[in-house]
C-alpha cells in the first residue's frame, strides 16, 4: 500500500509556525520534516530548496492578509463603517486566518534585515493603507483626515500587542472599542473644538 504524500500545504503551514516561533532560521527543512513526522525527502517533491518555501510562505502570508480578508469583508457587506468594524473584528480576533499576528510580526523583523521581504512588506503594507483609504473616503471628505485615520488604525494593528499598560478601570476590549467609535465617529467640520467646555 502506497504511504500517503504529506501535502504541499502542511510544509508550509509548518513553515510559517516556526517563522512565528523563531524568524526565518527557524525554518530549516529537517526541522520541519520532524515536526511533521515524516522524512525530509517529501519535501523536494514540492521545492526545489529552502528559498522557494520561504517564497511561497511569504505568498501564502501576502494573500492570506490582503485577498483573503477584504474578500471577507466585502462578502460581508454593510457601508464602510460596518466594513471597517467587520475588518477590525478579523483583525482583533485572527478569526479564520491561518497567519497570525505572529507570523505577522516575525516578517516585519525579518524585513529588517532581508530587502526582498522589505519590498514585499512595503507592497503589503500599501495595499492595507489603499484598502483603509477607500473605507474613510466613504465618509470623510477631508484627505488629510483620512491619512490620520488610516495611520492610526494601522498603527493599532503592529503596536497594540507590544503595548502592556493598564487602562484603569477599562479593559483592553472597552479601550478598543473607544478606539473604534472615535476611529469611525462623524468627520469634524473645521473650526470645531473638540475640547471639554
Amino acid at each position: 500500500m502506497a504511504v500517503a504524500r504529506t501535502p504541499r500545504h502542511k510544509w508550509i503551514d509548518e513553515g510559517l509556525r516556526a517563522l512565528a516561533a523563531g524568524g526565518p532560521d527557524a525554518v530549516q527543512i529537517e526541522a520541519l520534516a520532524k515536526a511533521l513526522g515524516v522524512s525530509k525527502g517529501g519535501f523536494y517533491g514540492y521545492f526545489s530548496d529552502r528559498r522557494a518555501l520561504l517564497e511561497e510562505m511569504l505568498d501564502r502570508w501576502e494573500r492570506e492578509i490582503t485577498d483573503d480578508v477584504e474578500a471577507r469583508v466585502e462578502q460581508e457587506g454593510g457601508d464602510a463603517k460596518a466594513r471597517l468594524r467587520h475588518l477590525f473584528a478579523i483583525v482583533d480576533t485572527g478569526d479564520g486566518l491561518d497567519t497570525t499576528i505572529t507570523t505577522d510580526l516575525a516578517i516585519r523583523d525579518w524585513a529588517r534585515h532581508d530587502p526582498a521581504v522589505a519590498e514585499r512588506l512595503r507592497r503589503v503594507d500599501n495595499r492595507h493603507m489603499d484598502y483603509l483609504r477607500s473605507l474613510f473616503r466613504a465618509f470623510c471628505a477631508d484627505e488629510d483626515e483620512v491619512e490620520a485615520r488610516c495611520l492610526i488604525t494601522f498603527s493599532l494593528y503592529i503596536a497594540d500587542r507590544f503595548v502592556l499598560a493598564d487602562h484603569g478601570d477599562r479593559s483592553r476590549a472597552d479601550v478598543h472599542e473607544l478606539t473604534t467609535r472615535w476611529l469611525l465617529d462623524s468627520p469634524r467640520r473645521p473650526g470645531t473644538s473638540t475640547a471639554r467646555r
